[in-house]
């Protein structure tokens, strides 16, 4: 069974409206220059992109509150950001979508992680990343951490960990603020990282790609059998109640405990930027396990919207209308 009716989804996403996620994770800004290309530079054997426009959104766990907040939900976001431009329209952006900005610490020693995509005819050129991603000082780890269980003890519907490797998730942190999570009963999605993923626990779901999922588990996938493995050992080895692998044009393939194996296929019509995908896979997760899914129906409404953004250019969302036209095909 992987599919799911739609009185059922309309009911799920509904309840999307005004839930509180928690977002705890590595926020950066994604700048894009978009142009046209017409042709080769004659100093070297690359294009020449004619400017036309620049765009900037927010990224990473940043993209997570974007799509949480396009969703209907009330996002609040624990993240570092440097004392930058990119730091301040980071707050800015914030601001201007309706996200409190209490869970942002500064820090002077550190740059605002940002990625520089170059966009000519639909296509990405080349990506530029200025970032740092040395961990947090403990000092500002424990500032952090004590601010997360206020928040999480104040209220919370669901608690996302988007771990991009760039130093605001720590050991420490998790070990910290998961139980706490947990012995509330919040929800916990985790959007996972190599160097963390011993650390993530206790979860609801865990969402590694075929990649992480591999080395993680020092599985080489060779077949369907070796997926399974990998899933079961992550499942047994990080104590989770689901883990969903995502495995791009081939679906999602969810374990949940106690039960099968479950193959959710791609219902991606069209797929011209895979940017962001797991940002809105893990928001749809959260966002429906605080309304009262099920891992199989949360996992299949996420289906749905990353079917939807990986049909968009560059760092995209996903509206409840879309979703539900969607899901009512």
């Amino acid at each position: 069974m992987n599919e799911i009716s739609k009185s059922r989804a309309n009911e799920i996403i509904s309840a999307f409206q005004g839930k509180t996620i928690i977002i705890i994770g590595d926020i950066m800004l994604d700048r894009y220059i978009w142009g046209s290309v017409s042709r080769i530079s004659p100093e070297a054997p690359v294009p020449v992109v004619k400017l036309s426009r620049e765009t900037a959104l927010l990224g990473g766990a940043g993209n997570v509150v974007s799509n949480i907040a396009s969703l209907g939900g009330k996002a609040s976001c624990f993240s570092v950001i440097g004392d930058d431009h990119a730091g301040k329209e980071i707050v800015r952006k914030l601001k201007n979508i309706g996200t409190d900005t209490d869970g942002l610490f500064e820090d002077h020693s550190r740059k605002t992680t940002m990625k520089t995509r170059v966009i000519a005819h639909s296509q990405q050129v080349v990506r530029i990343d200025r970032e740092m991603d040395q961990p947090l000082s403990n000092a500002l780890e424990a500032r952090m951490i004590k601010k997360i269980i206020q928040r999480l003890e104040k209220s919370c519907s669901c608690l996302i960990i988007s771990d991009y490797d760039k130093g605001v998730i720590t050991k420490r942190l998790l070990r910290k603020v998961l139980p706490v999570a947990w012995r509330a009963r919040i929800p916990v999605a985790i959007d996972p990282k190599l160097t963390n993923f011993p650390h993530y626990k206790p979860a609801s779901i865990i969402t590694p790609n075929l990649l992480e999922a591999s080395r993680v588990t020092a599985i080489e996938f060779k077949n369907n059998q070796d997926i399974l493995k990998a899933g079961n050992k992550i499942m047994r080895e990080n104590r989770c109640r689901g883990v969903l692998i995502t495995m791009g044009e081939k679906g999602m393939l969810l374990f949940q405990k106690g039960g099968k194996p479950i193959q959710i296929p791609t219902v991606a019509k069209e797929v011209y930027d895979v940017t962001g995908a797991g940002d809105t896979v893990i928001s749809a997760i959260a966002l429906s396990l605080a309304s009262g899914a099920s891992l199989m129906e949360a996992s299949i409404i996420a289906n749905h919207a990353a079917g939807i953004v990986v049909g968009k250019i560059g760092t995209a969302m996903v509206h409840p209308e879309e979703l539900l036209e969607s899901l009512s095909v």
